[in-house]
């Protein structure tokens, strides 16, 4: 039998010194004539010795348990002779367990309902799966089994690859590796509209990019069109989002690479290098082009501008001789045998000042000296200065022999007869 048990022959308490037993005498009595339990009764005890101990850890938590009964509507414990033993039952509260199991699992579910929205996400609210609200980052609260919220990263921005082999415009196949990043503009629509977000860009995507290569020539696709197709597959891509209503915006678009089939790229390779010469000599012919036409454009307005001044040095020239020959008919009017006589000498001036030939009218006894003016004008012109007696060998190279011979006959006998004789020379011309 335990130490504190009621009913003991030895109720000492170890953590007292006496008062537990004189507790029991004064206060087990009572609790025996009231009915009532054998604790409270060694509670009385307690409270009439003079216990300065440690608490008793027993007593405590059957202290605990009675309460707990209490609330549950148990009541007390009876002594069990006058009652029957069946007065406990009596006076409890049948609701009382449920109502607890009640309260301790609303506590419970409410506790559930808190969750942290980190700051660069947004929870999509569902309730009963109908579209609620958009919740921002912070401590929030939702009744749980009621809302379901769905986390959705808004600033992370995703990727996504593909190398696809397709047919261009101009019935050759290429492959094209391409990567796109995008990220989540309306988290709304990235969760109701689509149901696999990842998977809708990846076939919108291929769809996009089939599209421009099968409109574009395959020399443009590997070389200066790469650009261009990513661009064009970039808005058409975004437009097949917006349809979807898909709530994704595009960062960029990437041609990674494009390439000719494996089997067939050495060929192809054969084939680039032919276009880059043809397209060097068609640029070298074109630099040449560009060099020599400027030349030959202004030699061609050289040509214009001399025609030009010689037509105007010609209308000029006929202009004057109309204006001159007005003005001698004029005084020809005035004068005509004088205008005859004139024009007749001018002439002739003219005609005989073109020919090397000297006339000479002279009698057969008659002294001549002739001098070559002509020839001696001729060969200073061309030729510089010379002698005398060069220019007159020479010239008598080029006269007639008769005249020759008479020239030698007159200068022979010239010493005698030239006080006597009187010779006559004309000559026209310069």
């Amino acid at each position: 039998m335990a130490w504190n048990e009621p009913g003991g022959g030895n109720q000492h308490d170890p953590w007292s010194s006496g008062g537990r037993r004189g507790g029991n005498d004064g206060g087990g009595n009572r609790g025996s004539n009231n009915g009532g339990d054998n604790n409270n009764g060694n509670g009385g005890g307690n409270k009439g010795g003079n216990n300065q101990g440690p608490p008793d850890l027993d007593e405590a938590l059957k202290k605990f348990q009675d309460k707990l009964n209490s609330m549950l509507g148990g009541g007390k414990k009876g002594g069990g002779k006058k009652t029957g033993g069946g007065g406990g039952d009596k006076n409890r509260n049948p609701f009382a367990l449920p109502g607890l199991l009640v309260i301790v699992a609303l506590a419970v579910w409410a506790a559930m309902g808190f969750y942290l929205v980190d700051q660069s996400e947004r929870g999509v609210v569902l309730r009963f799966g109908e579209y609620q609200d958009i919740v921002n980052p912070g401590l929030q609260w939702n009744p749980p089994l009621i809302d379901d919220v769905r986390m959705v990263n808004v600033t992370r921005v995703r990727s996504l690859s593909q190398t696809q082999s397709m047919l261009t415009r101009d019935e050759n196949i290429v492959e094209v590796e391409i990567s796109a990043q995008y990220q989540v503009a309306n988290p709304r629509d990235f969760v109701l509209n689509v149901r696999d977000p990842a998977i809708s860009i990846e076939n919108a995507l291929d769809s996009a990019l089939r599209h421009v290569v099968g409109g574009t020539d395959m020399i443009d696709i590997l070389t200066s069109g790469r650009e261009i197709l990513g661009s064009s597959v970039a808005s058409r891509l975004q437009s097949y989002l917006d349809n979807y209503g898909a709530g994704i915006r595009l960062q960029t678009i990437n041609i990674e690479s494009t390439s000719a089939p494996a089997p067939v790229i050495d060929a192809f390779d054969d084939v680039i290098r032919a276009r880059e010469d043809r397209q060097r000599t068609i640029n070298q012919g074109i630099a040449y082009a560009n060099a020599i036409i400027p030349e030959a454009q202004g030699q061609a307005q050289r040509i214009v501008e001399q025609g030009q001044g010689y037509r105007e040095s010609v209308v000029a020239e006929a202009q004057g001789q109309a204006n001159r020959f007005n003005s001698l008919l004029t005084e020809y009017s005035n004068a005509p045998d004088i205008m005859r006589e004139r024009m007749y000498l001018d002439t002739m001036e003219e005609v005989f000042g073109k020919t090397p030939k000297v006339l000479l009218d002279v009698s057969e006894n008659a002294p001549l000296m002739y001098l070559p003016l002509d020839q001696m004008s001729g060969r200073s012109g061309s030729q510089g200065r010379a002698s005398t007696s060069g220019s007159a060998n020479s010239s008598d190279e080029q006269l007639d022999p008769n005249v020759l011979e008479r020239l030698r006959n007159t200068q022979s006998g010239s010493s005698s007869s030239s006080n006597t004789n009187s010779s006559s020379i004309r000559r026209e011309g310069r």
